[in-house]
């Protein structure tokens, strides 16, 4: 998305972060200090202390995502109900298609999921960072 793009959208781009709607940072702000339960769990339970830092609740684009590791490019959903239906699908892959002309990924995670097998979401989390990390540098 080139420049003229973005302003056309409305969206504001300051050096390296990525583009953003100023509107959304009062209501991020808000969804930070009122998260989900599933959204609190992962995050106080794994994310919050993860190996790479992890934002919660971060403006991209027109939208606020759930998590955002700005170093891994990685964006984390958390999906009720609501994301499965037709019409949330649907929304779903716009979303993703914007955060991924970004060069983003996408991984997203069942709500229920996160209360039924906490362990199994973390290490899915990990094997998916695991699998596009650089490998160490060997002499």
């Amino acid at each position: 998305m080139n420049e003229e793009d973005i302003k056309r959208r409305g969206l504001i781009f300051v050096g390296r972060h990525l583009p953003y709607n100023q509107k959304l940072i009062d209501r991020a702000k808000i969804l930070r200090k009122n998260m989900t339960p599933a959204e609190r769990r992962l995050w106080n339970g794994f994310l919050k202390t993860f190996r790479f830092r992890v934002r919660s609740q971060s403006t991209i684009d027109n939208y606020i995502v759930d998590f955002y590791c700005p170093s891994l490019k990685l964006v984390i959903e958390i999906d009720g109900d609501q994301h499965c239906t037709e019409d949330g699908k649907n929304y779903d892959r716009e979303r993703d298609v914007i955060f991924e002309s970004y060069g983003l990924k996408v991984l997203r995670i069942i709500n229920r999921d996160v209360f039924v097998d906490f362990d199994s979401v973390c290490r899915r989390i990990d094997e998916f960072v695991n699998g596009f990390e650089d490998p160490p540098v060997t002499s």
